[in-house]
């Protein structure tokens, strides 16, 4: 006779017994949790689960839909996944990559059949993937030894995949199978495709855009938005990625196992030195109008190394740089606003001083002496060291902050006068052809690293704080990004490999009752198919480096 356990339903705080065995899909059905859209899966003891697991000790219990962040990841794979059948079903000889996140949405390129995807051919896809999830199929997960796996994505000639397992020293991986069609996602899936329901697939360049819903309302689907500007750096980046061989993590594991690293990280940096002359370049070329440089990125994108670097080349070309922080033009605290919790709102635009700002910057263009303010964090005022400064008939201004590429932040300020630069960290390497890396796991890590050694933070600390930064990156930075005269990529393809020896150990510590511990577990086996760099080669990384920035051994000063 089995035994009972004893469940805890963290959505209504009640205790459950069931018998030892019982899997999510019947603990649901007799628990008839409140949740407003359908249930995905689950988190048990704060970590992910697909809704057949089995309970065979007491356990806690959260039934998640897709307002839950771990729940929107899988509907949005859930989704991709019958994409995919859709696609192989209709186009079988062709390769469907799911590349970028792109206007709100994914946009997934075509290879081997005619490289440009037509409007018809793009509505017969989204008609299969209706018809998919009309039939409500299930998705099915087996697990099977990693040598098997590889044989079945070599028969299914999945080389990106073969190459991905390969240096996995798991002995066991999962399959996804959804009817005759077998893939991989690092993450867990829908029990079946009847509970993705809300999405849209359209034609954007030369390949599809797929559409999903909004995390807050299923019914309603993402905005989509004008990033040209970004899907072009995308583009180039992605290419300049397949250039050199290494456009999937597995191919980059190639390298690192074959000692071709040390070339790599040569090769990314020189291209990240290029790429900031040229912006340099592009300012000089309108030393005429511009006198100001206004550079703005979401969190850990890099863009105190940037502002550092881009001096370094204006002083090449004949400027004097005056470097000015937005941070020392804060209003005082007891005038700051609050947000909805009732806490101080410092990313929004009224927590900054606006008027001086730019009172600052025209006595500067004017050739006038001007007293800079410094904001003191502690007393909550700005305050002033009593020195006073004049901009040369050469000098540039560079202002690095969250709101520069904002036209509010600089109403006084012709256009003509500004060069508006956004620096963010858009990777351009892929996990395989249906796994992409979203560029906020990459800022993620970033921080987390810095977190730790600069500021003593430890990473469920920083996982904590990181909804409510992308919270205010969505409000202030992302909405202003197509403003840009120039984007500069911060994303090194080396990185992750670098700084998953760094990482790994901050994740490790993250206590199991915390809710941060769902989001660390993700991050540990992202971590884990990536290769290791070793110390030998991150020494070769030099001190100009974006990535020194958050590592240590920087020659700059922060």
């Amino acid at each position: 006779m089995r035994k009972n356990v004893v469940i805890t339903c963290v959505n209504d705080g009640l205790k459950y017994y069931f018998e030892a065995g019982t899997d999510l899909f019947a603990v649901a059905e007799h628990i008839k949790p409140k949740l407003k859209y359908p249930i995905l899966g689950a988190l048990v003891n704060n970590e992910l689960q697909e809704m057949n697991y089995e309970l065979f000790r007491a356990k806690h219990i959260r039934f998640v839909d897709i307002t839950d962040a771990v729940g929107y990841r899988m509907y949005v794979r859930s989704l991709c996944f019958i994409l995919i059948r859709a696609f192989y079903k209709n186009y079988p000889d062709g390769t469907l990559k799911i590349a970028h996140s792109i206007s709100r949405g994914l946009y997934c390129e075509i290879d081997g059949h005619n490289k440009t995807f037509s409007e018809k051919e793009v509505a017969k896809v989204k008609a299969a993937m209706q018809d998919i999830i009309k039939q409500n199929i299930p998705i099915r997960r087996e697990e099977l030894p990693n040598d098997d796996a590889i044989e079945m994505y070599k028969k299914d000639k999945q080389w990106d995949k073969v190459k991905l397992f390969k240096n996995r020293k798991l002995m066991y991986t999962s399959v996804y199978l959804l009817e005759d069609t077998i893939d991989y996602f690092y993450g867990y899936l829908a029990p079946s495709s009847g509970r993705i329901s809300n999405f849209d697939l359209v034609k954007y360049h030369e390949g599809m855009l797929l559409r999903f819903p909004k995390q807050s309302n299923l019914e309603e689907l993402e905005e989509m938005v004008n990033e040209e500007k970004m899907f072009g750096v995308f583009k180039e980046h992605k290419q300049w990625a397949k250039i050199l061989g290494a456009e999937n993590v597995g191919s980059l594991n190639e390298m690192i196992r074959h000692n071709q690293i040390s070339e790599i990280i040569k090769i990314c940096e020189a291209l990240h030195e290029k790429k900031v002359a040229e912006i340099a370049d592009d300012i000089f070329s309108k030393k005429d109008n511009v006198k100001i440089v206004l550079i703005a990125g979401p969190s850990s994108s890099g863009k105190t190394s940037f502002c550092k670097r881009l001096s370094i080349q204006l002083q090449v070309l004949g400027f004097k740089t005056m470097m000015i922080s937005l941070d020392n033009y804060f209003i005082d605290r007891d005038i700051t606003p609050k947000d909805e919790k009732g806490e101080f709102d410092f990313e929004c635009l009224e927590a900054i001083d606006i008027e001086l700002f730019n009172q600052n910057l025209l006595d500067l263009m004017a050739g006038r002496e001007v007293s800079l303010p410094k904001f003191d964090f502690t007393l909550g005022k700005k305050t002033t060291n009593g020195k006073r400064i004049t901009a040369l008939p050469n000098s540039i201004i560079i202002i690095e902050g969250i709101h520069g590429l904002n036209p509010k932040l600089t109403p006084k300020i012709k256009n003509e006068l500004k060069f508006k630069v956004y620096v963010s960290a858009l990777t351009q390497i892929s996990i395989d052809n249906h796994n992409r890396i979203p560029t906020t796991d990459n800022r993620l890590l970033r921080r987390m690293c810095r977190d730790f050694r600069y500021r003593g933070y430890s990473a469920m600390e920083t996982l904590k704080r990181w909804h409510s930064v992308k919270r205010g990156e969505e409000k202030n930075i992302f909405p202003y990004q197509e403003e840009a005269d120039a984007i500069f990529n911060s994303a090194l393809l080396y990185e992750i490999s670098i700084l998953k020896r760094h990482a790994l150990p901050l994740l490790n510590e993250v206590p199991q009752q915390e809710d941060a511990y769902s989001e660390a577990m993700r991050l540990i086996k992202f971590l884990s198919f990536f290769a290791d760099i070793n110390e030998h080669y991150e020494r070769e990384i030099p001190p100009t480096s974006i990535l020194r920035e958050f590592l240590g051994g920087s020659s700059f000063k922060y």
